[in-house]
């Protein structure tokens, strides 16, 4: 009976620790986690100012049809133009990103995380070190959506209950 005992904690014990093994490995698989397995030299920084960021986080991946071409290495506030400034660390490998290319922050899914998802333009001169996009769509906050539904429908309801009332009577 006490060996009984003894498996079962094991066991626990084991599933327990594996728990935690899982856990720290997702941790390092978050966009936010910080974890940079490149040198800071094989990117170049590219700055892409937004009216709005939504969740876009620090290590959010920038893409290019669906290609992870960096990742977002700081985002701060630009306070000469009152808009959010994220600086975007490309690879060295994509060095022919055309300069009039557009950001535009994505969301992976309904419910995902955000992203930026780069659009190339037709120029032939590329974005190099420092360089700004001048091209740039902030990202569509799905609360603000739902709310502004929700403001329509009951305001479309209640001009509506006027409109279909059935007339009284006369006596």
């Amino acid at each position: 009976m006490a060996q009984a005992n003894r498996s079962i904690e094991v066991g626990t014990g084991l599933f327990v620790l594996l728990g935690f093994v899982a856990l720290g490995f997702l941790t390092t698989q978050l966009p936010g986690s910080g974890l940079h397995l490149k040198q800071a030299s094989e990117y170049y920084p590219v700055i892409a100012k937004f009216d709005d960021i939504g969740g876009l986080k620090v290590g959010a991946p920038v893409t290019m049809s669906g290609v992870s071409v960096g990742q977002v290495s700081t985002i701060g506030y630009d306070m000469s133009v009152n808009r959010a400034s994220v600086t975007l660390a490309i690879d060295r490998h994509f060095d022919h990103i055309p300069d009039d290319s557009d950001a535009a922050i994505q969301t992976s899914g309904l419910l995902g995380a955000n992203y930026i998802a780069l659009s190339p333009g037709g120029s032939e001169t590329f974005l190099q070190a420092g360089s700004q996009l001048q091209f740039t769509q902030s990202a569509i906050v799905i609360e603000n959506l739902i709310n502004k539904l929700f403001a329509n429908f009951s305001s479309s309801k209640s001009s509506g209950d006027d409109k279909t009332s059935p007339a009284k009577p006369a006596k």
